[in-house]
C-alpha cells in the first residue's frame, strides 16, 4: 500500500514548483475535465451556428477548430500557472525553440494564414467546381492547412491552401452552378448555314441536361481552311462538374443528326503531286 507521504513526496522541480504524484494527478484530472467541457461547448456552438447559417457551415467548423486549439493551449497554460508553475522561467527556452521551429514550419504557417484568408474572403467553398494547376474537381473539405478536391476519377487531391492565394484558380461555380460550354463544329462549304444552326439547336433542345433559360445558341464563327466553323453554346447546371460527359453526349447526337441529313464533316486533306 502507498502511504500519503509517497503521494505528496516531491519528485522533481519545474518552474519553481515541486511536483508530486498528487499534484500531477490533480493537473491531469483538471485538464481532462477542461478538455471534456471544451469539446461539449464546441459541438453545441457548431450545431447552433450551422443551423442558422447552413451556407457557412464549412467556415464555421474550420474557425471553431482553430479556436478550439487556441483555447486548449490557453487552458493548459492557466492550469499550470494555477498550480504554482512559473512559466516565465521557460520563456528563453520557448523563444529559442520557437525561432527554430519557425524556420522549419514556414510553409505550414503560410498555409495556415492562407486558410484563414480563404475562410473570410471565400474565393472557393465546399461544393465548388475548380481548376487549380493541372487538377480539376469538386471541393469536399477546407481545413486551415489544406483543401481536399475529388476529381471525376474519384481521386482525392489534397492541395496546400497557399496555392489558392498565390496561384491562379478557376472557379466554375463561384456565383452559381450554371455554366456555359462551347462546342465547335466544322461542316463542308456546301452546307446551308441556316440548316446547320437549326440542327445544332435541335440537338441542344433534345438533351435534358441543357438549360432552357438561358437557352442555347449557335454562332457562325469563321470560314476555315476546309470547313465552315460553328460554335454551339449551351448552359448546364447538372453537368457543371462533368463537362466531358456533356460534350461527349452532344457530339454523339450531332454526329447522328448530321449523318441523317447528309451533312459532311470535312477533314484536312493533303494533295501531293510528283513532278518528274
Amino acid at each position: 500500500m502507498f502511504s500519503s507521504d509517497f503521494l505528496t513526496k516531491s519528485f522533481f522541480n519545474l518552474g519553481g514548483a515541486e511536483f508530486s504524484l498528487q499534484k500531477i494527478f490533480v493537473i491531469v484530472l483538471v485538464f481532462l475535465m477542461y478538455l471534456f467541457l471544451l469539446k461539449l461547448l464546441l459541438k453545441f456552438s457548431i450545431s447552433q451556428i450551422t443551423r442558422r447559417l447552413p451556407s457557412r457551415s464549412d467556415s464555421v467548423r474550420t474557425i471553431s477548430n482553430f479556436l478550439y486549439y487556441f483555447a486548449l493551449f490557453v487552458g493548459f497554460v492557466v492550469i499550470l500557472q494555477a498550480n504554482g508553475i512559473d512559466l516565465t522561467a521557460l520563456t528563453l527556452l520557448t523563444s529559442a525553440l520557437g525561432i527554430g521551429i519557425g524556420f522549419g514550419l514556414q510553409a505550414i504557417t503560410n498555409n495556415l494564414i492562407s486558410g484563414i484568408i480563404i475562410l473570410f474572403e471565400r474565393p472557393v467553398k465546399v461544393g465548388d467546381r475548380i481548376d487549380v494547376g493541372d487538377v480539376s474537381g469538386d471541393i469536399v473539405a477546407i481545413s486551415l492547412r489544406a483543401t481536399t478536391i475529388i476529381t471525376n476519377d474519384n481521386v482525392s487531391v489534397i492541395i496546400p491552401n497557399s496555392e489558392f492565394i498565390t496561384g491562379r484558380v478557376t472557379n466554375w461555380t463561384h456565383n452559381n452552378r450554371n455554366v456555359r460550354f462551347n462546342i465547335n463544329v466544322g461542316v463542308s462549304y456546301s452546307s446551308d448555314p441556316k440548316l446547320i444552326k437549326k440542327l445544332l439547336l435541335d440537338v441542344a433542345d433534345s438533351h435534358s441536361g441543357v438549360l432552357k433559360d438561358p437557352g442555347p445558341d449557335v454562332m457562325f464563327d469563321a470560314f476555315g481552311d476546309s470547313a465552315l466553323i460553328f460554335n454551339l453554346r449551351v448552359w448546364t447546371k447538372e453537368y457543371s462538374s462533368r463537362p466531358g460527359v456533356l460534350r461527349s453526349e452532344l457530339n454523339y447526337k450531332i454526329f447522328d443528326i448530321f449523318k441523317e441529313n447528309k451533312i459532311e464533316i470535312p477533314f484536312p486533306q493533303m494533295e501531293v503531286k510528283i513532278k518528274r
